[in-house]
């Protein structure tokens, strides 16, 4: 009974458990205790980050490197405990997508100036997104191409794959609409909120001009609600260090150092893409004469945490904060580029993902790749990064829809080494996601002529200190 309830119930059996959780403890208390002055939140997640690799590796090697470190009962049981502070604190931040993007939609469209155009908002979005998007397929196609990836593989080598049923386009943007709202809230369907609370938030509009003074009730109830939800984000992201040393921790320890080496080149092919692909968003940006350092000094915190926690949505309140609050970018643009950003043209699960494994399927299955080829899979998957939602794991469906869309459906249990060790490259590909939304919304922010640009050039402000 007592190994029972040690091992099933209180997870933990073994001293060396308790030792791991102690060092988390510790560790979490030291990035506390860094003196605020000298060290900025930023600079604590950085930390946080580097003491959460560090701990990682030291499991890994304390478990002797296994194969399958899950199946060792105090590496199991350790990150199980270390979920509930990373997991967790990913789970307050999505408590808080759903009334975020209500209210901010809602409070931007009553409070937008006659001057921000919606057409020109939802029109620039978009290209802006896709756009990115087809040039995130092309280097992730021409990295490929160049080293060969998938040339030396071995299909003997694949076992069963199981390949995710495949939606017609049509279906998919049939979808987006939301038949039933509250269906969209629990489904997190954001761009089918985004359609509901447009239309929500144009008709109080509209109204107010009618019966300004019965709406005027809803403005201030609008008002209050967006004040209450943003000192709620502004309270949990203050746990953000704390989040990341638990969940890079867990990444690396949960995942064997051997299956990490077998596909050891696509994830360096992947993370090399991906750096490129933000060097060009860095690139992009400066073409709207934004300074891409200050960029990068800004954000980098925000991008850490999407970086260990692998969802795009589930870093949405942070990511419109880190707009609004110290990239400039007005309320509108933050909230509707992000947040259609979350569902569709993410530049690393949507764009750079799929072209990678189009070109490892393509060359491991004997499968020619010309330019028609090339063509398609542009094509493809720019228009399958529509509907693509933003929490982990779901880039196995912009796969199916990549692979099943060029011809090579029929090959999807090729890649099951590179599913396999997925977090790995889905930590890169969500931080190239966070980072595609930030930057689309600077350029579209500087097309409608309407971004802050003393704030965006204030390094002065304190990070996240405010409640």
């Amino acid at each position: 009974m007592k190994n029972v309830f040690l091992s099933q119930f209180l997870m933990i059996s073994e001293w060396k458990t308790i030792v791991f959780l102690i060092a988390y403890l510790l560790l979490a208390f030291a990035v506390y205790k860094l003196p605020k002055k000298k060290f900025s939140f930023s600079s604590k997640v950085l930390i946080a980050t580097v003491l959460g690799l560090a701990l990682g590796l030291a499991m890994q090697a304390v478990s002797g490197f296994a194969a399958d470190p899950l199946k060792i009962p105090f590496v199991n049981e350790t990150t199980l405990w270390y979920s509930l502070i990373g997991n967790g604190f990913i789970d307050f931040i999505r408590m808080l997508v759903i009334p975020l993007v209500m209210v901010s939609i809602i409070y931007v469209i009553l409070h937008m100036d006659e001057r921000e155009n919606v057409r020109k908002l939802v029109k620039r979005s978009i290209l802006t997104t896709m756009g990115m998007v087809a040039v995130a397929a092309v280097v992730g196609l021409t990295l490929g191409i160049v080293f060969q990836l998938g040339g030396s593989g071995s299909a003997a080598s694949i076992t069963n794959g199981e390949m995710k049923e495949v939606v017609p386009v049509v279906t998919t943007l049939r979808n987006l609409i939301p038949a039933n709202p509250v269906e969209a809230m629990v489904n997190s369907n954001v761009v089918g909120l985004v359609i509901f609370s447009a239309f929500f938030g144009l008709a109080a509009r509209r109204m107010q001009k009618k019966y300004p003074d019965t709406i005027q009730v809803f403005y201030e109830l609008i008002d209050a609600l967006h004040k209450i939800i943003i000192s709620i984000a502004m309270t949990i992201i203050k746990g953000m260090p704390y989040a990341v040393l638990a969940l890079l921790a867990n990444t690396i320890a949960q995942r064997g150092l051997n299956s990490i080496l077998e596909v050891g080149k696509f994830i360096v092919i992947l993370y090399i893409a991906c750096i490129i692909q933000l060097m060009i968003q860095l690139l992009a940006i400066s073409f709207f004469k934004v300074n891409p350092i200050t960029y990068l000094k800004k954000s980098y915190s925000l991008l850490l945490l999407a970086f260990t926690s692998r969802s795009s949505l589930g870093v949405l309140p942070a990511t419109i904060d880190t707009l609004t609050q110290k990239l400039g970018v007005s309320q509108g643009t933050a909230s509707f580029v992000s947040s259609f950003g979350t569902t569709a043209g993410m530049q690393g699960c949507a764009g750079v993902f799929p072209a990678l494994l189009i070109v490892y399927v393509a060359n491991t299955s004997g499968t020619p790749i010309d330019i028609s080829l090339i063509i398609m899979s542009i094509i493809v998957i720019t228009i399958g990064s529509i509907g693509i939602a933003g929490i982990p794991g779901t880039s196995t469906m912009a796969a199916s829809v990549g692979l099943s869309g060029v011809g090579l459906g029929a090959s999807f249990a090729f890649i099951t080494p590179i599913l396999a060790i997925d977090p790995i490259i889905d930590m890169m590909r969500t931080m190239l996601n966070v980072s595609g939304s930030l930057t689309n919304a600077i350029m579209v922010d500087r097309q409608l002529e309407l971004m802050d640009m003393e704030l965006y050039q204030d390094m002065t402000r304190k990070e996240a200190e405010k409640v």
